[in-house]
């Protein structure tokens, strides 16, 4: 039987931080209000000059090189992000570019926050059905570029940031189930519902979340999905050694992982210093999880997000 296994992962933050009290001096928050709430310290901040493919393209040369192959070994490239460099192409197309391998099926998955377990998904398709047997899967974001920055209940949340794994066939298991939901019918709790027309920016072109409706719908769509996946792969909770989840809010991550009767000491967060970085979150959190010697191979890992659309999902892998 063909399995999809992780062979390796990158990731990348941009140099500039911009903490809690240096947010504080242009609106009107603190650092105690901003931490209380969501437990975010500081986030990072892309450059003017650097584009969602540019933070891609430095996180998948990590994860080509802890992958051991060249990039010319991919058969297709997948991004993740709500924040592409433009209209089109895609931010994947732009990323080949930088990777200079033409040819090879390249395209972006929007399902926001939970974009990465989309295009892990889908990655997992292809390689299972022989369609493919090597392929980058990148998460990217400048969500600075769609924040209000006079708005203290959004614009305190978000960071940017990249992430990365080579994905590819096996003979051992390694994503082991995967389930995925959307449900469109609450667009209007979260979303930057602007579009081009005419040459101008119709409609409002800045983040808009309902904080308490999606705090609440998050909890239980997370906790459900966790609960689903693990049932349907046959895997009981006390299995699973690392839960690494969409990094959006610290009380969700905690509520979560209550939920799944799983110790806070068996969650992978990086939420304080990078905030939510949407698709790239996951992506950055495992990076830094294995890097830090966390996440090691053999071990049971449950990924899990939500974002706007709504859309959620979960994977269950073998590392």
């Amino acid at each position: 039987m063909t399995y999809s296994r992780i062979l390796g992962t990158g990731s990348y933050l941009p140099d500039t931080i911009l903490t809690n009290a240096m947010l504080a001096e242009r609106v009107e928050t603190s650092d105690e209000w901003i931490v209380s709430r969501t437990g975010i310290h500081a986030r990072h901040i892309a450059a003017d000059d650097q584009k969602t493919s540019d933070l891609a393209y430095q996180a998948s040369v990590k994860a080509l090189e802890s992958a051991g192959i060249a990039a010319t070994d991919l058969d297709m490239i997948i991004v993740a992000t709500t924040t592409p460099d433009m209209v089109f192409p895609s931010a994947a197309c732009l990323l080949q570019e930088k990777l200079n391998v033409p040819g090879i099926p390249a395209f972006d998955v929007q399902a926001v926050c939970a974009g990465f377990m989309f295009a892990l998904a889908t990655a997992d398709s292809y390689i299972k059905s022989g369609m493919a047997k090597q392929v980058l899967v990148v998460g990217a974001e400048v969500m600075s570029r769609v924040l209000d920055w006079d708005d203290r209940r959004t614009c305190v949340l978000f960071g940017d940031g990249a992430g990365a794994m080579v994905v590819g066939k096996s003979d051992a298991p390694g994503i082991m189930h995967v389930k995925l939901a959307a449900d469109g019918r609450y667009q209007g709790i979260l979303n930057t519902p602007a579009q081009i027309a005419g040459g101008k920016i119709q409609g409002i072109p800045y983040l808009h979340m309902d904080g308490p409706a999606v705090f609440k719908f998050a909890v239980k769509a997370l906790s459900d999905i966790a609960e689903k996946t693990l049932a349907e792969a046959g895997v009981e909770q006390s299995a699973v050694d690392w839960l690494v989840p969409h990094q959006a809010n610290l009380r969700i991550i905690e509520s979560t992982a209550k939920h799944l009767g799983l110790s806070m000491d068996k969650v992978i967060v990086t939420l304080p210093q990078q905030g939510n970085t949407s698709a790239a979150s996951i992506p950055l959190a495992f990076d830094h999880a294995v890097r830090d010697g966390k996440i090691q191979r053999d071990q049971t890992v449950l990924l899990e997000g939500i974002g706007g659309g709504f859309a959620w999902g979960a994977v269950l892998l073998r590392y």
